[in-house]
C-alpha cells in the first residue's frame, strides 16, 4: 500500500467534506474543516522556517489543536514528535536533545515549563495552541501544497516509554504506517468511512497519533477524542454515538463495566475489542460477552507498529490468555537464547517481522541493532507459540523474577491475585532475597479490607510454593501507570526496592 496520511485528509475532504473527521469531546469538525485548518497550520509553519525533514513537537493534553498541529506537520513533510506532558523540564530537555526539534507547540499552561527546557537548549522557537492554532479553524486558507516525499521517510517519531531506561524514537516512516494499517483492514470487517474509535489514551503515543489520527484519516473514519478516560463518559460515546471500536488495557474495559447503565447498554454495534499490555481476567471476558462484545486479546509494541496479532474473534472467549497467530503479513516467531526456533509451548523470546516494524530508533544505531537481527525484531518478551500457532504472552524478559535459580513469571502470578473477588489491581515485583538471591512481593490495591494471609493462601491453593509471593503490601492509592494504561513496573521497583526492610514475611 503506497500514499501518506496527508494525501487521504485530501481525499476525504473532497469525497466526503461533510463527514465528521474528529469530535473531540463534543467538539466536532469536519474533514473540508479540519484539510483546511490544517493548510492554515502548515503555511504558520513554513513561515516559521519548517522544512521537510524537520522536527515538530507537541507538548500538552488531547486536544483538537494537537491533533491538527500534527496532520499539518505532516503536510509540511516535517515528522511528528509527540512529548508525554507530565514529564518535568529535565526530562523534556533530553527528548529536545535528541529530536532536535524546530518547533514545540504547547498548551498554554505548560508555557512555563517549556520555556525552562528552551533556556537551557535554546534550540527551538514555542508555538502554543491556543494562540496560534486555534485562531486559525475556520478561516478560508489557500491550500498547502504538500512537497513529494520518498514513503521511507519519516512521517514521525513516538518515543517508548522508558520502563528500561531512557525513552527511545521510535521512527515511522509513511511505508510502515500506511502498510500496518492496510493489513488491519483486510483482517477486520470495517468498511471506509466506517471506523469510528474511541480514543482515551494520549495522542503522543502511537495509540494516539498512530492508532487513532492516522488510521482514521487514512480510512476516512470518525474519531471520537476524548481529553482523558471518564468511564462513563466513554460507555455514552459507545451506546449513544456508536462508536464501534475500543482499544486499551485491561482497566479500561473494567471500569466502563462498573460504569451506571452497563448492563443496559447496547454494544451490539461494536466492531472491535482489543484488550493489551496485561493479561484478559476471564470474568471481565464474560461481563462484555453478554453486552455482545468479544473482548479479544492482543499482542504488539511501538516498534512493531503498536498491535502485532489479534484473537481471532470467533476464538477469543474459548482462549483469553492467547493473542492470535500474527497478520496476513506479520509473522511471529518464539526463540532459545542461541535463536534457535523453539517447538510448541516451550517459552521464548518474542520475535517479530511485519510492515509496521520500525526501520530503527532515531539516532540511536546501538539500540538498533540489538532490537533489529536477521530482519526480525527482538521484542525482549517471554511467549510460547501452540501447535496451532497462537502466542501466549508469559512476561517481560526484564521482569522475570529468578528466585534460587528458578524463573518466575510476575505476570503469572498477578493473573492469580486478580481472581481474589475485591482485588482491584495487582503489580508483583522483584525484592532481595538473602537466601534465594531475590523474591515475588505483591502491590495489591482491594475494594474490600483484606489480610495478607488471605492472599498467599488464595496463591497456595494455585501455584508452586517457589511462586506464591513472600511480600504482600496493600496500597491505598491507584498503582501508577504509564500513557498506555500499563502499571509502571520499573517506578514500583524503585519506590518499594526496600520492602524485605519495612514488612514482615507471610511465610
Amino acid at each position: 500500500m503506497s500514499g501518506t496520511v496527508v494525501d487521504a485528509l485530501t481525499y476525504w475532504s473532497r469525497s466526503k467534506p461533510d463527514l465528521t473527521a474528529i469530535d473531540f469531546d463534543g467538539d466536532a469538525v469536519t474533514y473540508a474543516e479540519l484539510a483546511a485548518w490544517a493548510d492554515g497550520v502548515a503555511h504558520d509553519l513554513e513561515s516559521r522556517g519548517v522544512v521537510p525533514g524537520d522536527r515538530v513537537s507537541f507538548l500538552g493534553a488531547n486536544s483538537l489543536e494537537w491533533a491538527v498541529a500534527s496532520l499539518a506537520a505532516m503536510k509540511v513533510g516535517a515528522i511528528a514528535v509527540g512529548f508525554n506532558q507530565r514529564m518535568l523540564a529535565g526530562e523534556l530537555i533530553t527528548l529536545v536533545e535528541d529530536c532536535e526539534p524546530t518547533v514545540v507547540y504547547c498548551e498554554e499552561a505548560l508555557l512555563p515549563r517549556l520555556e525552562e527546557v528552551q533556556q537551557a537548549r535554546n534550540t527551538f522557537s514555542i508555538a502554543v495552541f491556543e494562540k496560534d492554532v486555534r485562531p486559525l479553524r475556520g478561516s478560508d486558507h489557500a491550500k498547502y501544497r504538500t512537497p513529494v516525499v520518498d514513503l521511507d521517510t519519516p512521517t514521525a517519531i513516538v518515543f517508548t516509554s522508558g520502563t528500561t531506561g531512557k525513552p527511545k524514537g521510535v521512527i515511522f516512516t509513511h511505508a510502515t504506517v500506511a502498510g500496518e494499517m492496510h493489513e488491519w483492514h483486510l483482517m477486520e470487517p470495517i468498511q471506509p468511512n466506517n471506523l469510528r474509535p474511541v480514543l482515551v489514551l494520549p495522542l503522543f503515543t502511537a495509540a494516539g497519533i498512530i492508532w487513532g489520527i492516522s488510521r482514521v484519516v487514512l480510512h476516512g473514519g470518525t474519531l471520537f477524542l476524548q481529553p482523558g478516560f471518564d468511564p462513563a463518559k466513554t460507555l455514552r460515546i459507545l451506546a449513544e454515538d456508536k462508536a464501534n471500536t475500543l482499544t486499551g488495557p485491561p482497566i479500561l474495559f473494567e471500569q466502563i463495566a462498573k460504569a451506571p447503565g452497563f448492563t443496559d447498554a447496547d454494544l451490539s454495534h461494536m466492531v472491535t475489542a482489543h484488550v493489551g499490555g496485561a493479561r484478559v481476567p476471564v470474568d471481565l471476558l464474560h461481563k462484555w460477552q453478554a453486552q455482545g462484545v468479544s473482548l479479544r486479546q492482543i499482542y504488539g509494541q511501538t516498534e512493531i507498529g503498536g498491535s502485532a496479532t489479534a484473537m481471532p474473534r470467533e476464538e477469543a472467549a474459548e482462549h483469553p490468555d492467547k493473542c492470535g497467530w500474527g497478520g496476513i503479513f506479520t509473522k511471529i516467531r518464539v526463540v532459545d537464547a542461541e535463536g534457535n526456533d523453539l517447538p510448541p509451548n516451550e517459552t521464548g523470546q518474542i520475535l517479530l517481522r511485519g510492515p509496521g516494524m520500525m526501520p530503527g530508533y532515531w539516532r540511536n544505531e546501538d539500540a538498533t541493532r540489538s532490537a533489529l537481527i536477521d530482519g526480525w525484531l527482538q521484542t525482549g518478551d517471554l511467549g510460547k507459540l501452540d501447535e496451532n500457532g497462537y502466542l501466549t504472552f508469559v512476561d517481560r524478559l526484564k521482569d522475570m523474577i529468578i528466585s534460587g535459580g528458578l524463573n518466575i513469571s510476575p505476570a503469572e502470578i498477578e493473573a492469580v491475585i486478580n481472581q481474589i473477588p475485591g482485588v482491584e489491581e495487582v503489580a508483583v515485583i522483584s525484592v532481595p532475597d538473602a537466601k534465594f538471591g531475590e523474591t515475588p512481593a505483591a502491590l495489591v490495591r482491594t475494594t474490600i479490607e483484606m489480610k495478607e494471609s488471605e492472599v498467599v493462601g488464595f496463591c497456595n491453593e494455585r501455584l508452586a510454593d517457589y511462586k506464591v509471593p513472600r511480600y504482600i503490601v496493600f496500597m491505598d492509592e491507584p498503582l501508577p501507570r504509564m500513557p498506555s494504561g500499563k502499571i509502571a513496573k520499573r517506578q514500583l521497583r524503585d519506590a518499594f526496592a526496600d520492602v524485605p526492610d519495612n514488612y514482615d514475611k507471610v511465610r
